[in-house]
């Protein structure tokens, strides 16, 4: 694979792909990422290879160890409950701030779009479950462009790349399934959201966040692929704890 593009792009061009491998399990915990191995795969330098590797440590995917490389971390249901917390915080603010700065006729469209994924019955084409995964990245690109809070649109940027990977890691797994309910709840919770945000009800906006981030913890923590020291009890007690889109103790 050789990168055409400028030298932002190629950096997360590796970033994405990267962290795809190590979330579908192509890349093992503990296992070390050699830069000059990742600069032949993609025909690029080092420079981007090595951003890409500091991008990933500061989501979590990587560690940094002195003398040692980027070694792969095993990511467990604990980080996803972890991950989604932040995303709760981070996207319920933002969401709130941006009651009343979304343009009404972006909202109609989102609503509009909506509406037709609710109404999908099953089974469902892969160019529909495109569809849902552009439509969710518009709402909550939108909501982050519109908080009018710089840091904490940056700071969202900054895990888009990490809630994205693990969405479309979700959609894979649920379509390997035959499972065609996801696509019609996730419909009907961004509608609550737009619905709330054309009210300009910024409490009814942030419950209605909140419920769609828990709601997609549970397939996220599902479709972990399971690491060789971890077995199908341990996986199913881990996600006892996310049952209904909540952690319990």
């Amino acid at each position: 694979m050789v990168l055409k593009c400028d030298h932002g792009l190629r950096r997360q061009a590796i970033a994405e792909s990267v962290l795809k491998d190590v979330i579908q399990g192509r890349l093992r915990p503990g296992q070390h990422l050699v830069a000059q191995g990742l600069a032949g795969r993609f025909g690029v330098s080092l420079t981007p290879i090595r951003e890409a590797l500091i991008a990933l440590a500061g989501i979590g995917v990587v560690d940094l160890l002195p003398n040692r490389g980027a070694v792969v971390r095993r990511l467990a249901p604990s980080d996803i409950r972890e991950l989604c917390e932040v995303r709760r915080v981070l996207e319920c603010g933002a969401v709130r701030l941006a009651c009343g700065r979304i343009d009404r006729e972006e909202l109609q469209a989102l609503r509009a779009s909506m509406e037709r994924l609710v109404a999908v019955r099953p089974p469902v084409p892969a160019d529909v479950i495109a569809e849902a995964r552009e439509v969710d990245s518009r709402l909550h690109d939108v909501v982050a462009q519109s908080c009018g809070n710089t840091l904490l649109a940056r700071e969202i940027g900054r895990l888009t790349i990490l809630f994205r990977a693990f969405r479309d890691m979700a959609w894979e797994r649920e379509a390997a399934r035959n499972d065609d309910r996801r696509l019609a709840a996730e419909a009907r919770e961004h509608l609550a959201i737009v619905e709330a945000l054309q009210a300009g009800d910024r409490r009814k906006a942030s419950r209605a966040m909140a419920v769609h981030i828990r709601s997609g913890m549970k397939y996220w923590c599902r479709a972990l692929p399971e690491t060789p020291d971890e077995t199908p009890l341990d996986r199913t007690r881990a996600n006892v704890r996310v049952r209904g889109g909540e952690e319990t103790r």
